[in-house]
């Protein structure tokens, strides 16, 4: 049963830890350590892992196991989102692995951490107990430092694990979702607030594009506003589309694009489907593709 997963893991600055986690999540036969990125302004860092579902389990305990010694999500600041020294893990099927054997692969993974390491667990997206948990978003709402509140309403009792939250380490989500496009866009100003009104008219959520979630934030390190992006699904609102709109919106409010950054691997039909559209090719077939039909 092969899976992919990519952890993201609360610590984006210290080489010692974010080296160590790389060497752990490398160790294992039957799974490999495919890519892995860190960021000083995030505070974060994103790996991803694919190989037999049990052996990228093993793995990934020792991986959660350490960050729970060495993470402090106490002394933690960063510009993105998270609840836990490890913020989410996410399981995707590859192959002839199905989303239920997915589900099943989080629910034991899941139980494993809240029983073993003590860690308060939560259920999201396709392995999900409940609506309102679905969205990552609002699992994460609140933050690390919201979690004692949070837990109080029976809405928010973790799924495994203690009903109140790790003091160093907080909590975890973990789930099964589709194969996810994570990337950035620099621009040509340091007001994050064209970040974030940009942000807020691509995402779904505020009647943006399908599939699509954002955020604006300032990178103090490069000393640009970012739109942070998910891409959900790319075959529901393809990447050129997302990025034309980011484009055309930062035209309105006078700024240039400086760069994009993918964060993680991305699947080589998407990167195709732009090629194709921005060289109006007609008619365009992945099968026109050399390496494809080889």
């Amino acid at each position: 049963m092969l899976v992919e997963c990519v952890p993201n893991f609360s610590e984006g600055r210290n080489q010692e830890i974010i080296s160590g986690l790389a060497d752990i999540l490398s160790s294992q036969e039957g799974c490999r350590l495919l890519d892995y990125s860190a960021d000083p302004d995030h505070n974060r860092s994103v790996f991803t892992l694919a190989g037999e579902s049990e052996d990228v389990a093993h793995v990934l305990f020792d991986a959660v196991a350490y960050a729970l010694k060495n993470i402090d999500m106490a002394q933690h600041y960063g510009i993105h989102p998270r609840i836990g020294a490890v913020d989410v893990i996410p399981f995707i099927p590859l192959e002839d692995t199905t989303e239920e054997d997915c589900i099943g692969l989080a629910k034991k993974f899941g139980k494993r951490l809240g029983e073993e390491l003590k860690i308060p667990v939560y259920l999201y997206e396709k392995a999900a107990t409940g609506k309102h948990r679905e969205n990552l978003a609002n699992v994460r709402k609140g933050e690390f430092e919201g979690l004692t509140e949070k837990m109080k309403n029976k809405d928010w009792v973790p799924d495994f694990g203690p009903l109140k939250p790790h003091p160093t380490f907080g909590a975890v989500a973990v789930g099964v979702r589709p194969f996810l496009i994570a990337f950035n866009i620099n621009l040509s100003t340091q007001d994050v607030t064209v970040a974030k009104k940009i942000a807020h008219t691509i995402r779904f959520s505020s009647g943006g594009l399908p599939a699509v979630k954002a955020l604006g934030i300032f990178l103090k390190k490069e000393g640009v506003a970012q739109v942070t992006i998910n891409l959900t699904d790319y075959r529901v609102t393809p990447l050129w589309q997302v990025f034309d709109l980011v484009c055309r919106e930062a035209e309105r409010y006078g700024v240039a694009i400086l760069e994009s950054e993918l964060i993680g691997l991305i699947p080589q039909d998407a990167i195709i489907g732009c090629g194709a559209h921005y060289l109006k090719f007609k008619n365009f077939q992945t099968d026109r593709i050399l390496e494809k039909r080889l």
